[in-house]
């Protein structure tokens, strides 16, 4: 099989669909769906599965997906490295993250990273804690911004502490301290909260010590749980970082006993990282270490 088919593969579960993979690589629909039969006959077993719906992947697919990128990952190294010898610094690095850094750091990062390295493009995937971990693991993203608790095993290097703050709608409590709450007041109200793989650090926090939430509000992002907070619902646990030039008028309490959420990058292996992604990873890290 050739880097062309890998591409291609690579291309349709990106896109979910043989049409629009053929439009960004620049094929017909028939030449598309003619790599991926080839592909599946040279290989032994279906790649997709596909019906009225569209395609998803099969079970061997999914298990062939890491490989693939995998190999691609490798050529993309190979022409870095190739580029760097020659004195040029090029390439493209794919960098994973998840809400707060996204909106909190990612425009300041990539500008300061474009002016010293004009010549390397940086695509950005943003997802939940799980999809950020599984992206690196399976060769999706060269590198990505986790909390240390959601690491998983992945090469992380910290960068910064950023505290967990109780959220509350203005002027809701009036209990035993005017600046922080405790872990035995936080069972007395109603929570809105988010799903586990958003919220990994504050579901930790109330494990350990031992708070049992009532809640009858869930929802999926950072923005709606304190528009939520804000209307009256309830009150939350979120990190300080989130909370900054947060459009809601609500108000904060530090936690006693206090705890950080330790937000770092990751990789799958940092010798092997290609040379555009070890560049970008110095520079995040240079970056931080000036805060």
């Amino acid at each position: 099989m050739t880097l062309l088919a890998y591409q291609v593969f690579k291309t349709v579960v990106e896109q979910g669909s043989f049409n629009k993979a053929a439009d960004l690589l620049n094929l017909t629909p028939s030449a598309i769906s003619h790599g991926i039969n080839a592909m599946e006959k040279e290989l032994g077993f279906p790649l997709f599965v596909r019906n009225k719906k569209g395609i998803s992947l099969t079970s061997y697919g999914e298990n062939l997906l890491p490989f693939i990128n995998g190999v691609l990952n490798s050529e993309e190294s190979l022409q870095q490295a190739i580029a760097q010898v020659n004195g040029l610094q090029q390439g493209t690095v794919k960098l994973g993250c998840f809400s707060s850094v996204c909106t909190a750091w990612i425009p300041k990062l990539v500008a300061s990273f474009k002016k010293d390295y004009p010549n390397i493009t940086i695509q950005i995937f943003q997802g939940t804690y799980a999809d950020v971990a599984a992206w690196i693991k399976n060769g999706v993203v060269d590198l990505g911004f986790l909390s240390d608790s959601s690491a998983n095993g992945l090469e992380l290097t910290s960068l910064y502490s950023d505290p967990l703050l109780c959220i509350t709608p203005k002027h809701y409590i009036k209990g035993n301290h005017p600046d922080y709450i405790e872990p035995e007041e936080l069972a007395e109200f109603d929570f809105v909260s988010q799903r586990e793989s958003t919220d990994a650090d504050v579901q930790i926090y109330l494990q350990k010590n031992k708070v049992n939430i009532k809640s009858s509000c869930h929802v999926v992002d950072d923005i709606s749980q304190i528009a939520m907070v804000s209307s009256g619902m309830g009150v939350c646990l979120m990190p300080e970082l989130v909370m900054r030039d947060m459009p809601y008028d609500v108000d904060t309490y530090k936690l006693k006993p206090a705890e950080d959420r330790v937000i770092g990058i990751c990789v799958l292996n940092e010798q092997l990282m290609p040379p555009a992604a070890k560049m970008l990873h110095r520079h995040i890290v240079k970056m931080f270490k000036k805060k």
